[in-house]
């Protein structure tokens, strides 16, 4: 199978790095962009939402990638279901929308986020045009499932995410709902990264319409916890 891993706000490609080789061991072909913004040397107060989604449309040009299991992570929900508008049939073969966002058209993650989250952001956005998050909120909400310096060492390597990648209303000619192509919710039990009056399912996983939901142990970051667990999943959430 093949697979393109798109990593959540404030994080790059290399965040996949061990679900992928754990997968390419497996045999499976992996791609981990890292989305125009987030990269070295890029300017994130001049990035949209659509130069994100764009990053991810012009790799599966450059690379010829058709027939792809398409999974986001986080915000990276906002990008896949872009990308899935923009290409031709036959190019993407499943989305998955691992702890993901899913936008209908005119949404931005901003409008799918509890108020003080928004305001937050917000307030980041006006002061530097970046966000990011305060390491409390990512210990105990985003990382719960790691130690102190496990979540230390993993904080550090975070960047700066354009806050307009958050703020943008993305724009769809058809809601995932409405997409004709396979799709999955993939769900971390002890994702508490959205507080339980705002959850990840069924809130935002019932916007796909018809998907597969497949769950597993863990934080929102289990990526970096149990890459491991998180492959094997990815395989059961990608399978026809």
């Amino acid at each position: 199978m093949k697979f393109v891993l798109v990593h959540g706000a404030a994080h790059t490609g290399a965040h996949f790095d061990k679900v992928a080789e754990i997968l390419r061991t497996e045999g499976h072909q992996v791609w981990c962009p890292t989305t125009k913004g987030n990269r070295a040397g890029d300017d994130p107060t001049k990035v949209t939402l659509d130069d994100a989604i764009g990053s991810v449309v012009d790799l599966f040009e450059e690379e010829e990638i058709d027939d792809a299991v398409l999974l986001g992570h986080s915000w990276g929900g906002m990008v896949i279901t872009g990308v899935a508008d923009r290409l031709a049939p036959g190019r993407i073969r499943r989305l998955v929308y691992y702890s993901a966002f899913v936008p209908n058209n005119g949404e931005s993650l901003m409008d799918m986020v509890p108020p003080h989250y928004a305001a937050m952001f917000q307030e980041m956005g006006d002061a530097s045009g970046t966000v990011g998050f305060p390491f409390p909120i990512f210990r105990e909400a985003f990382m719960n499932d790691a130690s102190l310096e496990d979540c230390q060492h993993h904080f550090d390597t975070l960047v700066p995410q354009p806050f307009r990648t958050m703020a943008d209303k993305i724009v769809l000619s058809t809601d995932p709902a409405a997409m004709q192509i396979g799709k999955s919710f993939l769900l971390m039990n002890e994702d508490i990264s959205q507080p339980a009056s705002y959850p990840w399912h069924p809130r935002l996983s019932e916007k796909l319409g018809l998907y597969r939901l497949v769950a597993m142990p863990g934080s929102h970051s289990t990526f970096a916890t149990n890459p491991e667990g998180l492959a094997q999943k990815i395989v059961e959430a990608g399978r026809d």
